[in-house]
């Protein structure tokens, strides 16, 4: 049995693994996944000394405690959290040196949904299509965190981290998200684009690692007919039939039948990943590149 390894005490309400993801397969109708705040998950990689691509793990509100089998280096990144070693409190969004079976506790979101820890050496999980990243709705990958899982860890750099801490944005009180219009907007009629990019949206409890949903006024068609399914990319902007946009993130499907009014650009989409429920959304019209 290898001393490289993480065993899991409280996987907590929602923890999977998370890397950068599989972009590339959406033609084999696998969504990218990877790690919603990317951002927050190299900062921890970068911590540890991990290479940008290291597997992480991806918490959601409650956090997760875990017992290192050999002394490693951790950081805890992304939602502000309280971190323990042995009931000790720990630095968050810093290196902490863990010993050999102790716990190290990442507690419940002060803020934002998602915590990040980086474990030196990452989490070595067998890769899936080149990622390690838990995909929740294709079932790619390894299975969400349960209490007394093992997740081996991989050899660590022989260069340690040379970064003590670094600045990082914090949860979003507002999320602005710009969008470009299209494919689909000629599907609603011009008030309702005005609607999309005037009104106020909250972010909805339904939301998860698939789409970020929201509340407020519905979105009015143009066009009363269905779409045959169509690909879809990270970031549409897709209207179901109850007339509120939904944001795709990572986790999401690769093909849909709803109409997309427009796109969310990339770089907005890490602000997403921290969005509680309530948090208003604002979605700036852009033009396109």
């Amino acid at each position: 049995m290898t001393d490289r390894a993480l065993a899991v005490v409280r996987a907590g309400v929602l923890t999977t693994v998370q890397d950068r993801g599989r972009p590339g397969h959406a033609h084999l109708g696998v969504p990218r996944s990877g790690a919603l705040d990317a951002p927050a998950a190299a900062l921890v990689n970068r911590l540890v000394g991990n290479p940008v691509e290291a597997a992480v793990l991806e918490t959601t509100l409650d956090g997760c405690a875990v017992r290192p089998r050999s002394a490693v280096t951790v950081a805890v990144a992304g939602a502000p959290c309280p971190v323990t070693v042995d009931g000790r409190p720990a630095p968050w969004g810093a290196p902490v040196r863990v010993p050999a079976g102790a716990l190290l506790d990442v507690g419940a979101a002060r803020a934002g949904l998602r915590s990040y820890v980086a474990v030196s050496g990452g989490v070595a999980v067998d890769p899936v299509l080149g990622s390690r990243s838990t995909d929740l709705l294709s079932g790619l990958g390894p299975p969400p965190l349960t209490d007394g899982a093992v997740l081996p860890l991989g050899d660590p750099d022989d260069v340690p981290a040379r970064v003590d801490v670094v600045p990082h944005p914090g949860p979003p009180a507002e999320l602005v998200l710009r969008v470009t219009p299209g494919p689909r907007d000629d599907w609603f009629t011009a008030g309702a684009l005005r609607t999309l990019t005037t009104a106020g949206y909250r972010v909805s409890s339904a939301s998860n690692r698939i789409g970020l949903r929201t509340e407020g006024p519905s979105l009015e068609r143009a066009v009363s007919g269905e779409l045959p399914s169509e690909g879809m990319v990270l970031g549409a902007v897709q209207v179901p039939p109850d007339g509120r946009p939904v944001v795709f993130l990572a986790d999401h499907p690769t093909t849909g039948g709803y109409p997309v009014i427009a796109v969310a650009v990339t770089a907005d989409l890490s602000a997403a990943a921290q969005a509680v429920a309530g948090t208003p959304v604002r979605f700036l019209a852009v033009r396109r590149h």
